[in-house]
């Protein structure tokens, strides 16, 4: 026996099913309808006995060649934003990250005081230990 999953019958899902039909099912299978037929219309006038190839193909380049254009064209305009906006922070970076700078070797001498601070005591007690082996190794003969 297969278990059957329960189908919700609220008032959201039933409007989701119609909104999944209208705004997204319908508008792909017109749009496909609508790409066949210009298909098959492009194809019986250019393959007709005075149909005009070469025409037909610069449009079809040209059409293919559109979309490319405009994605370049706004990859251009974000990347001459990046640049203005680079230039202008250039402007103001070099004291800011002068200040940064000294913050971190301010930093650098905190951390490496407490260091040597929380490494003395170990030190202390390996130079102890290595005294007294040095001091056992001269009494033994």
């Amino acid at each position: 026996m297969k278990a059957q999953l329960p189908h919700p019958e609220h008032y959201s899902y039933i409007r989701h099913r119609k909104q999944r039909t209208t705004q997204i099912i319908l508008p792909v299978v017109v749009s496909a309808v609508l790409m066949v037929a210009l298909i098959v219309l492009i194809s019986f006038v250019t393959f007709n006995s005075n149909g005009d190839v070469g025409r037909w193909a610069a449009i079809s380049t040209i059409w293919i060649i559109i979309p490319t254009l405009l994605a370049g064209l706004i990859v251009l305009a974000i990347l001459i934003g990046l640049i203005y906006l680079m230039a202008r922070a250039l402007h103001y970076l070099p004291h800011y990250t002068g200040i940064a700078q000294d913050y971190v070797y301010i930093a650098q001498a905190y951390i490496m005081r407490a260091a040597d601070k929380v490494i003395k005591p170990v030190l202390a007690v390996n130079s102890f230990i290595e005294n007294i082996k040095a001091f056992i190794e001269r009494m033994t003969p």
